[in-house]
C-alpha cells in the first residue's frame, strides 16, 4: 500500500489520492475520510472529495440556513450597509458583465 497516508497525520489536512490508488486501498481511504477529507484526483486534478456523513451533515444544515430581514438587528443592517469592496475587487469587475 505505497502512498497510503497514515491515519495518525493532521486530522485537519486534506488527503489527496489518484483515482487509480483510491480503487486499490478504497476501504482505507473510507477510514480515513472519517478524520478528514480526502480528495480523489485525475490528471492531478481533484473531481471528487469523500467526507464522512458527519461531516456531510453539518454541510447540509449549514446550507439549509435562511436568514430574513427581520432576523437582523438595525445595527447588523447598517453594518451591511456601510459595508465597501476593497479596491482590489475592482479587477473582477469585468466577471459580473
Amino acid at each position: 500500500m505505497h502512498g497510503v497516508p497514515s491515519m495518525s497525520a493532521s486530522p485537519t489536512k486534506m488527503v489527496k489520492v489518484c483515482a487509480a490508488e483510491f480503487r486499490r486501498n478504497v476501504r482505507t481511504y473510507e477510514d480515513i475520510a472519517h478524520t478528514r477529507p480526502v480528495a480523489v484526483t485525475r490528471n492531478r486534478r481533484a473531481f471528487v472529495v469523500m467526507i464522512s456523513m458527519e461531516e456531510f451533515r453539518r454541510l447540509k444544515r449549514r446550507d439549509r440556513r435562511v436568514l430574513h430581514l427581520e432576523d437582523f438587528t438595525d445595527a447588523d443592517i447598517a453594518a451591511l450597509q456601510a459595508t465597501r469592496a476593497p479596491e482590489s475587487s475592482r479587477a473582477l469587475d469585468h466577471e459580473l458583465t
